[in-house]
């Protein structure tokens, strides 16, 4: 909606994934436009910590996304607290690396869970809250959506997934009144990526990207972007920017990953587990 302002001030605001990362950061900048933010994740104390720094009303609570009868109990709490939502942002997400051969099934099936499932459960515990207030909802996806990548194929398959769900929910909503954008983030400077770079199989992908695809950016840069694209209730938000050019050669890039795995992948890695504090809590800072 071009020219369109979404006024933040004095309507609530729910975050999954909220306790680092990308979430505590758009809950941040969220806070700082004016709206009430329900933060949700797994890690009460950097919870707390989140809430406690926000300029405006907010509160936190402590569950799983993928747990359907424990998110609907916040979802009932939430609205008691401040209200039905008017913006929801699908952030929470977990990753690992490494072949998927030998992958630990219980590990590469929560990434899937986490981000995918998650995000259904989120989008359909809040939607009746949405649906009253004619919000907006924001599913974090990545450039893995757009293009997968070997050595990690649980991420890729759940951020191609959560793309295609939101954009099957978008058809659905919008004559309703809801919108529902799609957030395309390549790296950023999240406890993830820190703890990914520890990891041989993670350093070595991104040193065989192009450069611009290489290069990490700052979490509040990020939210800046993200809840400009709330504010203006974006179809489509691409941070860099020059991912939304990745869009247009989507068709080709299966072929052209195929060539450069058998350049850049060639050790037998092993795997990462769950990457970053977030991830090994279960429900991570998203991207």
């Amino acid at each position: 909606m071009t020219g369109f302002q979404y006024v933040l001030r004095g309507r609530s605001a729910v975050v999954t994934g909220a306790a680092r990362g990308i979430g505590a950061a758009v809950a941040r900048r969220l806070a700082q436009r004016g709206a009430k933010v329900a933060l949700l994740g797994l890690e009460a104390d950097a919870l707390a910590r989140v809430s406690r720094s926000l300029p405006t009303e907010s509160a936190h609570w402590e569950v799983d996304v993928t747990d359907d009868a424990a998110m609907a109990r916040v979802a009932d709490e939430v609205r008691d607290r401040f209200g039905p939502p008017s913006v929801v942002v699908a952030n929470a997400g977990v990753a690992e690396g490494g072949p998927f051969v030998g992958s630990e099934p219980a590990t590469w099936r929560r990434v899937i869970d986490v981000n995918l499932v998650g995000s259904a459960v989120t989008a359909r515990t809040f939607l009746p809250a949405l649906l009253d207030t004619r919000g907006y909802y924001l599913q974090i996806a990545s450039l893995a959506s757009i293009g997968a990548a070997p050595m990690m194929s649980a991420y890729c398959a759940s951020k191609a997934g959560v793309e295609s769900f939101s954009r099957a929910l978008r058809a659905e909503v919008a004559p309703r009144g809801v919108a529902v954008g799609i957030a395309y983030l390549n790296w950023i400077d999240t406890d993830m990526i820190r703890d990914a770079d520890r990891h041989a199989v993670m350093r070595d992908l991104r040193a065989h990207l192009p450069r611009p695809a290489r290069k990490v950016y700052p979490a509040a840069d990020v939210a800046v972007r993200l809840v400009s694209a709330v504010e203006s209730r974006s179809v489509t938000v691409y941070f860099p920017a020059w991912l939304r050019g990745v869009q247009a050669v989507r068709a080709a890039l299966p072929g052209l990953v195929t060539l450069w795995s058998r350049r850049a992948v060639g050790a037998a890695y092993p795997s990462t587990g769950l990457l970053g504090a977030g991830g090994r809590a279960g429900g991570a800072d998203g991207g």
